[in-house]
């Protein structure tokens, strides 16, 4: 695959390419590691408009909770690059997974903490991120009914709207070394903080998330370290499970797990 050219920026911001340039399943961006004045850092080119939102977002966030900004110019971006040697995907799939989940939490409410200045304006409204769910609904039935449902009732009484992360998982907090925990690649949403704790549960991959007893134990940690009631919670990652079920299913792929996650939260709200 033949991405677009990085040169012009290259040129603009003095980097030297610092590796081979890669593009990430599902990010719609390019990356390519680079170093300025020896610095190591990450130049991203993003090719959608949220990822365009989520660079906004970044900047707004300032090193706060999030990988610095070192410049920004229309769809590119330079970032601090981390390096550090930790993976929350790793300690989740050995024995640490309870230690990643509370990492998670932490930079969940740094993210979510108040700042002084507005948050920007292109930042994607919650329900309009969830417009895919009511068709999907409509068209695949099943658990995706009683997910779309569960969101209607969620974003018609919003509760703590803040700038939303809008794709917190795993591998979207990174281990920045001396600067700790940060996180990369936002999409740029608004709405009730709630939905940036639904999709770790969904992470770091299938056989992980599907672990028996794993969602109870998971919703224990993350509602007590979110501060929130976990019934609403568990609303959040069956609206989110179902959204994300309907963009699989509308791509033309299967959605086993995703469906999974949504039917066990709907059995267990049911309960």
């Amino acid at each position: 695959m033949t991405g677009p050219s990085f040169q012009p920026w290259l040129d603009l911001w003095d980097l030297v390419p610092d590796g081979q340039a890669f593009t990430t399943e599902y990010t719609g961006s390019w990356l390519l590691p680079v170093r300025r004045s020896g610095r190591a850092a990450m130049l991203k080119l993003a090719t959608v408009p949220e990822e365009i939102a989520g660079a906004a977002l970044m900047e707004w966030w300032n090193g706060q909770g999030a990988a610095q900004v070192l410049a920004r110019q229309d769809e590119a971006l330079l970032l601090e690059r981390a390096e550090g040697p930790r993976s929350l995907a790793k300690m989740s799939r050995g024995d640490e997974d309870d230690v990643a989940t509370g990492i998670i939490c932490d930079a969940v409410a740094v993210l979510h903490a108040p700042r002084s200045t507005p948050p920007p304006a292109s930042l994607i409204p919650l329900d309009v991120w969830f417009a895919a769910l009511g068709p999907g609904a409509s068209r695949h039935g099943g658990v995706l009914v009683k997910a779309h449902e569960t969101a209607q009732a969620l974003l018609a009484t919003p509760r703590e709207v803040v700038p939303l992360h809008g794709d917190v998982h795993h591998a979207n907090i990174l281990d920045f070394g001396p600067r700790g925990w940060l996180a990369i690649d936002p999409k740029g949403v608004l709405g009730e903080r709630g939905f940036d704790y639904a999709n770790p549960f969904c992470n770091p991959d299938t056989a992980t998330a599907l672990i028996p007893g794993r969602l109870d134990r998971y919703l224990d940690l993350v509602s007590a370290r979110a501060g929130m009631e976990p019934r609403r919670l568990l609303m959040w990652i069956l609206a989110y499970s179902g959204l994300s079920a309907a963009w699989i299913l509308d791509d033309g792929d299967p959605a086993d797990f995703d469906s999974s996650i949504a039917e066990m939260v709907a059995a267990k709200l049911d309960a």
